[in-house]
């Protein structure tokens, strides 16, 4: 067993965030240590928070995890953060919102830049998930960027999904299109002390008339006001109902067989590109005047490309 798998078993907190960065550096290692903690995982709650910037879901993770914290459960946290395409840096914002709980030796938190990832999430979210759950958290809460549509890789990995909405947040058939409704299996209206909140629930229930009319899971709306903890335990109420239902329902079993699938077939893309990328880098590189000289076309270079380092590996076999 990798030692820093061996470890995390033993709930060592410093080889949680050493395997994490690990991860997130892509080191040679990484593989074999995601393959030893495996078998630890599958027993925690994945929870995702999704909604448009200023909605106020770091707010309601930093009160949710009180409230958590409270019921006796251990709680890890992966908050993503969009990285600027000029410095290369992020912000992580949330580890100034979440510091009260830094202390806190049932609480983890991880900040991350999404580092050009599109999808709402850092490409190592679901690496960094996995790593907490082996450490045997009882709930793990992803925050996404909240960038809009390119939130839905939150699916892939998420036992439920609450979409944060507040009553300055806009038309909502404008965000139905943005795509995120469609995937919530929870409506959290957030800073539902503002006005406006009847006509967002009106529009809210109107919508969900429409697209979740047949479904067996209708997305349970709920107010909350995070800043004075009003609506936390309807939260994790509705949250703890629509887990029992997947469970019941066979649905989270489809969700996790979905997310493994996917992760394999990532995994397998991610390992081609670094090796490809590696062996062009060695190399003369000459398909490169070809296509800036016209001589071959881009498309045909990339099939040449992809031909050649499918034959070397035919050959090593």
């Amino acid at each position: 067993m990798h030692p820093l798998a061996e470890r995390i078993s033993n709930k060592d907190e410093r080889a949680l965030a050493r395997a994490i960065s690990l991860v997130e550096n892509d080191a040679e290692e990484k593989l074999e240590l995601l393959k030893d903690i495996h078998p630890m995982t599958g027993r925690a709650q994945y929870i995702g928070l999704t909604g448009s910037p200023g909605a106020g879901k770091s707010s309601l993770v930093n009160r949710l995890i009180t409230y958590l914290r409270k019921q006796k459960l251990t709680v890890g946290v992966v908050a993503v953060d969009p990285t600027s395409p000029f410095s290369g840096g992020a912000l992580l914002g949330d580890r100034v919102r979440m510091a009260e709980h830094f202390t806190d030796a049932g609480v983890f938190i991880r900040s991350m830049g999404t580092r050009g990832s599109l999808g709402g999430l850092s490409r190592t979210t679901k690496e960094t998930v996995r790593l907490m759950d082996a450490f045997g958290f009882d709930v793990i809460l992803i925050e996404t960027v909240g960038v809009g549509q390119s939130e839905l890789d939150i699916m892939k990995i998420a036992d439920s999904i609450a979409v944060v909405l507040n009553p300055g947040s806009g038309d909502v058939v404008q965000v139905f299109k943005a795509g995120i409704m469609e995937i919530a299996d929870l409506f959290i209206v957030n800073k539902a002390d503002l006005p406006g909140v009847p006509k967002l629930l009106a529009e809210l229930e109107s919508m969900l008339d429409i697209v979740k009319h047949d479904a067996p899971w209708r997305p349970p709306i709920v107010q909350t006001v995070s800043v004075r903890n009003e609506g936390l335990e309807e939260v994790w109420q509705r949250l703890t109902d629509h887990f029992e239902y997947s469970k019941r329902s066979g649905e989270r079993e489809a969700r996790r067989k979905t997310f493994l699938e996917r992760e394999v077939i990532e995994v397998v893309h991610a390992e081609m590109m670094k090796k490809l990328v590696d062996r062009e880098q060695a190399s003369d590189k000459g398909w490169i005047e070809d296509v800036t000289s016209g001589a071959v076309d881009p498309y045909s270079a990339a099939v040449q490309l992809l031909d050649h380092y499918v034959g070397e590996m035919m050959k090593k076999k």
